[in-house]
C-alpha cells in the first residue's frame, strides 16, 4: 500500500479541483466536527495525513496537530507543502497506524484517520488493531473521527467500474485528467483492486504520459466498521453525514 502513495504523491494533488480549497474546507469542517462532539481539542494526532490535507488545515485552524503516515515520500511532501503554507509547527513522522502509539504515544485529544485510510487494511483484524492503536493514543474522554467512502451505496457485483475525477486540471502548460477503475473480487465481494489512472498531457509538444498506480480496498459496511470501533473500547459510536466529503465516524474513549 505505501508503494501506491509513494508513487501517487507528486499527483495528489491534481484529483482536486483546488487543492488548497480543499485544504481550507476539510479544515473547517473537521474544526466543527470536532468542536461538536468533543470539550477537549488542542492536540490532534493524524495517523494517515497523506501529502498533509487535513493536518494542514487543522494546523491553520490553531491545532497542535502531530502526524504520520506509511508513505516515506508523502511524509516528505506533507512537510514541504506545511512548510510552504507557514505551518512549520506540525511534527510529521513515517509510522504504519497499526503502531501508532508505540510511534507517538498517548495523551492526545483527537485521532483521525480520513480519506478512505482504513480501508486499506483488508481484515477485521488489522484494522481492529488500528483502532486500539487508536485508542491507546487518546486521553480519556478524548475523541477517534475516521472518514471512509459510503461503501453501503456501492454495487459489488461488477468489474470495470470507472469514475472520473470531474474536470481536468491544468498546471505548469499540461493537463491532468484522473479517473479510477474498480474491480471486485469475484469470489468476496467485500474487495476490489483499485487502479487510478493519471493522464498527463504537454500542452505544448501534445505529448501524453498515462501514469497506472494500483492498490486493493475492503469494502467495509458503516455496520462492521461501527461493530469494530466499538470493540476497540470506544463509546458513543456513531455515523454522522453532511458534514463532510465522506461519512464520518466518531467515537470517545471513556473516562473510565
Amino acid at each position: 500500500m505505501s508503494n501506491f502513495y509513494d508513487e501517487l504523491c507528486r499527483f495528489y494533488h491534481v484529483i482536486f479541483e483546488d487543492w488548497n480549497a480543499s485544504i481550507e474546507r476539510q479544515g473547517s469542517q473537521l474544526k466543527n466536527l470536532i468542536e461538536s462532539n468533543w470539550s477537549q481539542y488542542k492536540r490532534i494526532l493524524d495517523v494517515s495525513c497523506g501529502i498533509g490535507t487535513q493536518a494542514i488545515g487543522l494546523s491553520q485552524n490553531g491545532y497542535q496537530v502531530t502526524a504520520s503516515d506509511l508513505s516515506v515520500n508523502a511524509i516528505e511532501r506533507a512537510k514541504y507543502e506545511a512548510q510552504q503554507r507557514g505551518q512549520t509547527n506540525i511534527s510529521f513522522s513515517v509510522c504504519d497506524m497499526k503502531t501508532a502509539f508505540a510511534h507517538h504515544g498517548g495523551n492526545f485529544d483527537i485521532v483521525i484517520s480520513c480519506d478512505n485510510s482504513i480501508p486499506h487494511l483488508l481484515t477485521d483484524q488489522d484494522i481492529l488493531s488500528a483502532l486500539k492503536q487508536m485508542y491507546s493514543c487518546l486521553r480519556p474522554g478524548g475523541g477517534c473521527l475516521i472518514t471512509i467512502r459510503d461503501y453501503d451505496k456501492e454495487q459489488r457485483t461488477s468489474q470495470n467500474i470507472v469514475k472520473p475525477y470531474g474536470k481536468a486540471k491544468i498546471e505548469n502548460d499540461k493537463r491532468y485528467i484522473a479517473l479510477q477503475v474498480w474491480d471486485f473480487d469475484q469470489t468476496n465481494f467485500q474487495y476490489y483492486d483499485f487502479t487510478l489512472y493519471i493522464i498527463e498531457e504537454d500542452l505544448k509538444s501534445k505529448n501524453i504520459l498515462t501514469h497506472a498506480m494500483r492498490s486493493r480496498y475492503y469494502a467495509i459496511s458503516s455496520d462492521k466498521l461501527i461493530k469494530l470501533i466499538n470493540d476497540a473500547g470506544f463509546e458513543n459510536v456513531k455515523r454522522l453525514d453532511q458534514c463532510f466529503y465522506q461519512p464520518v465516524f466518531i467515537g470517545t474513549r471513556p473516562f473510565t
